[in-house]
C-alpha cells in the first residue's frame, strides 16, 4: 500500500508524516508520534476513551482515518494543561472523578469541547455531552460534579472580570 504525506499539528507542534491511508488517527497519535495518552477501549467508537479534539471539536480517533485529519488542530490530553494543570483537571482530582483513569482523557476531551462551546451548561447538557464516554469506576456523578464546577468556575471568574 503506497504511503502519503499528511499534515498534523497535535498540541501545538507541527508533523509531517508519511503513513498508509487506511491508519486511524489513535494509531498515528499512540504509534508515530508517542501521545499515549489517548487510549483505546473497544476500538469501534462506542467508548469514548479515545476522544480527542479535532479543531475542537471531539471524536473518536479509533474511528477517524489520520488522512480526514490532515492540516487540522488535533489536541490531546498531552496538550491540555501542558504548561500548568487545567481546571477541569484539577477539578476531577478535587471532586474524586478519577479512579482507574482510563476514561479520563477521553472525558477531560470531551467535557472541554463542551466548556468551550457553553461555558456554564446544565447537568442535563453534561450529561447528553458525555453521554459516548464510559466510564465503568465512576458512576458519573462525581464526573458531572467536575464538569459542572469548572462551568460555575468559569461563570464566577467571568463574574470578576466584569
Amino acid at each position: 500500500m503506497k504511503h502519503v504525506r499528511i499534515h498534523l499539528v497535535v498540541n501545538g507542534e507541527d508533523y509531517s508524516l508519511f503513513i498508509k491511508p487506511n491508519r486511524v488517527l489513535l494509531d498515528v497519535l499512540r504509534e508515530d508520534l508517542e501521545l499515549t495518552g489517548t487510549k483505546e477501549g473497544c476500538g469501534l467508537g462506542k467508548c469514548g476513551a479515545c476522544t480527542v479534539l479535532l479543531d475542537g471539536r471531539p471524536v473518536h480517533a479509533c474511528l477517524t482515518l489520520a488522512l480526514q485529519a490532515d492540516g487540522c488542530q488535533i489536541t490531546t490530553i498531552e496538550g491540555i494543561g501542558e504548561k500548568e494543570v487545567h481546571p477541569l483537571q484539577e477539578a476531577f482530582i478535587d471532586k474524586g472523578a478519577i479512579q482507574c483513569g482510563f476514561c479520563t482523557p477521553g472525558m477531560i476531551n470531551t467535557a472541554k469541547a463542551l466548556l468551550d462551546a457553553n461555558a456554564n451548561p446544565s447537568e442535563d447538557e453534561i450529561k447528553q455531552a458525555i453521554a459516548g464516554n464510559l466510564c465503568r469506576c465512576t458512576g458519573y456523578n462525581k464526573i458531572v460534579d467536575a464538569i459542572h464546577s469548572c462551568g460555575c468556575q468559569s461563570e464566577k471568574e467571568k463574574g470578576e472580570v466584569r
